[in-house]
C-alpha cells in the first residue's frame, strides 16, 4: 500500500514496543533510501498503531495482510483504522489523520 504497511510479528515482552518500532523504521528508512527504488520516500510518519491478536487468528490477519491492496478499495486505511478504534472505544488523534 502507499500509505501504510502491515507488520505480523512477535514481540518478546522483555522488549519495548516503542523501541521495536523506532529500529524498524530506522533501518527501513536507512535500507530504503539508499535503495534508490522509492526517490519520494522521505521518512515513515511520527506515529504508529499497534493491535494485539490471538494467536488462533494468525491465518486469519495473514491472509487479511496478503490482501489489504483488494480490501482498502472498499475501506480505506484511515477509515478502517478509526473503526477499529472505535470499536474498542479509544479515542482518535485527528493530528494523526490529515
Amino acid at each position: 500500500m502507499e500509505n501504510h504497511i502491515h507488520i505480523l510479528s512477535d514481540l518478546h515482552p522483555g522488549v519495548a514496543l516503542a523501541d521495536y518500532m523506532r529500529d524498524i523504521k530506522t533501518a527501513s528508512s536507512v535500507w530504503l533510501k539508499h535503495q534508490g527504488e522509492f526517490p519520494l520516500f522521505d521518512g515513515w510518519a511520527d506515529g504508529y498503531a499497534a493491535l494485539t491478536y490471538s494467536y488462533r487468528e494468525k491465518d486469519i490477519l495473514i491472509n487479511y495482510i496478503k490482501n489489504q491492496q483488494n480490501h482498502h478499495r472498499k475501506e480505506s486505511f484511515e477509515v478502517e483504522l478509526c473503526r477499529l478504534l472505535e470499536s474498542q472505544s479509544i479515542q482518535v488523534d485527528e493530528r494523526f489523520f490529515p
